[in-house]
């Protein structure tokens, strides 16, 4: 039976000059692994014991006759056999010459299964059948990637993040983000084509906060939509940072006298500029600081020392130091003139952001190793 089964002519789907070439049981297999793409099947045994198999290929023979069987209990091989299986016999005119008790055995006879399964190629489908549309889960959808973690995705770079559909069912992915001002946008969704029936999902950011990430399959949510996704600023590198100028010299600066220096950012992307002074006694709230952006990515810090001795100038970018800081800075004796009355010396903030991120909450400066943190207005 076996062999009249699968030497039979041409089925559909099939290569006159591909199957030549092929002995019946190579035949018979790659007629079923062109019907049934979605599953891995490579044998005539292992493959088919929970009964998934038989459900793709009777749905696939007739869409509409086993429509859920992605969402089959791989728990219950028997009851998933006896459902295909039936179907198979009621409208396909596919006689059960084999139990569904035997065909979900790892150790079946592969030839009875190959006799049974070598009766799909002819099969026809029966005026009247009850065909059915497939049963969507939206639930059953999964998304993951940092795309939707709660942390980790920054400003201007895209977030990316599957969503996987195998088990929802055949819909619509959809995906929209809120950002924290309540702006939406719709995000770009790329079907995959794999097995799983992945999407590929990207986002670009474009303000830090708080943004939800809602997916949505056939209109409705999946699981865990939406997502809350805190997008946080994109850190600058402070390795391409300098500061130079006469306030930074180990010698030269006096006490009660202005001075100052610069710090130069071209290059180095967003960051907060920050700067602390620690006084000869270890104190980092004597020292009067104002840190003005000059424009070009250059800012000027100008400080007012009023104890003689070492001082320590900490420089930071992006709540990092920059190279060579602390600069380590000597303060000469009292001067006799003071600052006269007016002079532009105030106690300002002590760190500045730099374009873009002028709108972005202040991050302080690192705390030097022993002064305790000053309080910044």
């Amino acid at each position: 039976i076996l062999h009249y089964s699968i030497s039979m002519p041409m089925w559909e789907d099939e290569d006159d000059e591909d199957v030549r070439k092929l002995t019946p049981k190579q035949r018979l297999l790659g007629w079923i692994q062109n019907k049934v793409p979605q599953l891995p099947i490579t044998n005539f045994h292992r493959d088919w014991r929970d009964g998934k198999a038989l459900g793709a290929l009777v749905d696939n023979c007739a869409p509409g006759l086993c429509p859920d069987w992605q969402t089959w209990d791989p728990s219950q091989p028997v009851e998933n056999a006896r459902e295909a299986m039936q179907q198979a016999d009621d409208w396909l005119g596919v006689p059960q010459v084999i139990a569904p008790e035997e065909i979900v055995d790892p150790n079946v006879d592969e030839h009875s299964v190959m006799t049974y399964l070598s009766q799909f190629p002819k099969a026809k489908l029966k005026p009247g059948a009850p065909l059915r549309a497939k049963t969507l889960h939206p639930r059953r959808a999964k998304a993951y990637g940092p795309g939707i973690e709660p942390q980790g995705n920054t400003v201007l770079k895209p977030a990316e993040f599957l969503v996987e559909t195998v088990e929802a069912g055949m819909g619509e992915v959809l995906v929209y983000v809120e950002d924290p001002e309540g702006h939406t946008e719709e995000a770009r969704v790329i079907p995959n084509n794999d097995k799983n029936r992945t999407y590929s999902v990207v986002y670009l950011p474009k303000v830090e906060g708080l943004h939800k990430v809602k997916v949505l399959f056939a209109g409705q949510d999946i699981d865990r939509s939406p997502f809350v996704v805190n997008v946080s600023k994109t850190m600058g590198d402070p390795t391409r940072v300098q500061a130079r100028g006469p306030g930074l010299q180990p010698t030269g600066n006096v006490a009660n006298k202005l001075s100052y220096f610069d710090i130069y950012t071209a290059g180095a992307g967003t960051g907060d500029v920050g700067i602390v002074i620690v006084d000869s006694n270890g104190r980092r709230d004597t020292v009067q600081i104002v840190l003005e952006n000059r424009g070009d990515s250059i800012f000027r810090c100008t400080y007012a020392p009023v104890l003689e001795g070492n001082h320590t100038v900490y420089v930071t970018f992006a709540e990092q130091q920059i190279p060579r800081s602390p600069f380590s800075v000597y303060i000469s004796e009292v001067s006799q003139s003071t600052p006269s009355p007016g002079s532009p010396v105030q106690v300002v903030p002590q760190s500045i952001p730099t374009p873009p991120s002028d709108k972005t909450r202040r991050a302080p400066p690192p705390t030097p190793p022993k002064p305790r943190r000053p309080i910044l207005t």
